[in-house]
């Protein structure tokens, strides 16, 4: 996976200030990003973190040293748009990154997956089944709402219940 060493003109020009190779460039390195984004963040946020990435990658890339480090800098990139929404979405305070940035990198990605699993277990019914809606079914509130028959502000209340459970749980 990365980008192949045919490919090393085009980020060259690219990183010189060429937006034709920066457009074909991002076009060529997307399918990556994708895939490895699906590995590192929830599937919910796999198409955000993916553009974010490649925004970000179209604004610093003229401070990349050497064309060799791209993908492994790409893929850091998308790691941590990754790790950025997932703290959005479990709604993770902003003060405590240090020490989920630590945990996560000392956690193997199992070991987290089942954390996140145990949370979601823990979860009474009603908040399970609406963060699960919302984050893994990708429904909007207004669907939720309407599936499981309660209104829109009792949905976004469970959503934001749930979510704090499961942040409770993780940090605990």
């Amino acid at each position: 996976m990365g980008i192949a060493k045919q490919h090393y003109p085009l980020l060259e020009a690219a990183r010189l200030g060429d937006t034709s190779a920066l457009d074909r460039l991002l076009r060529i390195c997307q399918p990556d990003a994708r895939r490895y984004a699906y590995r590192h963040c929830l599937m919910s946020d796999v198409d955000d973190a993916v553009q974010e990435a490649l925004l970000i990658v179209a604004r610093r890339l003229q401070s990349l040293r050497a064309v060799t480090a791209f993908s492994g800098w790409l893929f850091q990139i998308v790691r941590r748009e990754c790790r950025r929404l997932e703290r959005r979405v479990f709604r993770l305070d902003p003060y405590d990154e240090e020490k989920m940035e630590a945990w996560l990198a000392t956690s193997p990605d199992e070991t987290v997956r089942l954390d996140l699993i145990r949370a979601l277990e823990s979860l009474p019914e009603q908040y399970r089944e609406v963060i699960l809606l919302r984050d893994f079914q990708e429904l909007t509130v207004r669907e939720i709402a309407a599936q499981i028959r309660i209104t829109t502000p009792a949905t976004k209340s469970r959503l934001h219940r749930a979510r704090q459970l499961v942040r409770e749980y993780l940090l605990a």
